[in-house]
């Protein structure tokens, strides 16, 4: 009897587990594990980073079922309505936002938002759906106003400022579009367009924002100041040698020299910790990610879906590479966090959404096949 209750229970609990990509997940489990376990060394001054990380991994975990349960088609009826609404909320920000540090970002809805993360899904979402509609007859013209679609929220995110947001809200949008089929004709003369648009560009930066590129160049020039970020985190990532300097052993962190190291630079205390050899499973963790990523894409049942999943996949590669690159000192400093291992709950809640995504693409997949 209890058996036959045993199984009857596993009957009833069993769709609610075979929602999840066990491949996806358990790749994800293992940056989550080493995320906690580096946040645990870079947060020992900041008790209950962990316990908070902790919470919000199991928020990131509810949305994720819940995006894994929802259908690609049911997600597909959202893509307008998710978008407008972002863009709403975009445009309120702009008016009476709350600032904070100098920027506009943020607003009181009797809680408090940041409306510039919907976008990271809701931009590929939007742009999927209107490519899926035009599926077998996009023409030059689509892909203009795909343009139009993906710059009105990249120049509302701009002004706030928040150039990191912007940049992968534009990141997100561009792989819909190149995965449509732009042609590399019209990709060419993009290149060029951007190219010749960068006098004008670098003019209507902030000083902040400029002074970031020129540290890039030069970080010595203001070691004390405006370069002391991307000096510490270099002299981090260097000193962990090939074997790293041990687990709680890193000095640069604990000596307080690498500046916001349980978010932006969490990678540079990794990197002190653990070594070439802990860098190099770290990186092979995120080629699994991105690889099973687009595995999930290739087989996508329906259009819309395989440039979803395709965009949200480059977008982890998208945060994974700025956030590398920013820490090693190869790219500005653009306040991008690792995913799955900086602590954080907006960006963490985004990534499942993205991952369940991903999983509600696959599971249905296979539905369909049966």
């Amino acid at each position: 009897m209890r058996i036959s209750e045993k199984r009857s229970f596993w009957r009833v609990a069993q769709p609610y587990f075979t929602v999840f990509d066990g491949p996806l997940a358990l790749i994800m489990f293992l940056l989550l594990s080493v995320g906690i376990v580096t946040l645990y060394s870079a947060g020992i001054d900041f008790p209950g980073r962990v316990e908070d990380q902790l919470r919000n991994i199991l928020v990131a975990f509810v949305v994720m079922w819940v995006a894994a349960v929802i259908p690609p088609q049911t997600l597909m009826r959202f893509a307008v309505p998710v978008y407008t609404v972002g863009i709403a909320l975009l445009v309120a920000v702009a008016a009476f936002g709350m600032v904070k540090k100098g920027a506009r970002r943020w607003l009181n809805v009797g809680m408090v938002i940041q409306p510039s993360e919907v976008m990271k899904i809701a931009m590929p979402l939007m742009l999927a759906w209107f490519f899926q509609k035009r599926e077998g007859m996009i023409r030059w013209h689509e892909y203009l106003v795909a343009a139009i679609l993906l710059l009105i929220p990249v120049g509302l995110i701009a002004k706030q400022p928040d150039l990191g947001t912007a940049l992968l809200v534009l990141a997100a949008g561009f792989y819909v579009i190149f995965l449509a089929g732009l042609s590399w004709k019209m990709l060419l003369g993009l290149v060029i367009t951007v190219g010749a648009s960068l006098p004008v560009v670098w003019s209507r930066l902030h000083d902040y924002q400029r002074e970031r590129v020129m540290m890039l160049i030069d970080p010595t020039s203001d070691p004390l100041g405006k370069g002391f970020h991307i000096i510490q985190s270099t002299i981090a990532v260097g000193s962990g040698g090939i074997h790293g300097k041990g687990w709680l052993k890193g000095t640069q962190a604990h000596l307080e020299f690498i500046p916001e190291r349980t978010t932006d630079f969490i990678f540079a205390v990794f990197s002190e910790e653990f070594g070439l050899i802990g860098n190099l499973v770290l990186m092979f963790l995120y080629l699994l990610l991105i690889g099973r990523g687009l595995y999930i894409a290739a087989n996508a049942p329906s259009f819309f879906a395989r440039l979803l999943a395709g965009a949200i996949t480059l977008i982890f590669f998208t945060y994974a590479f700025v956030n590398m690159g920013m820490v090693s000192g190869i790219l500005p400093v653009v306040g991008v966090p690792l995913p799955f291992m900086s602590y954080g709950g907006t960006a963490l809640v985004t990534l499942g959404l993205g991952a369940g995504i991903l999983m509600s693409i696959q599971r249905h997949r296979k539905l369909v096949q049966t």
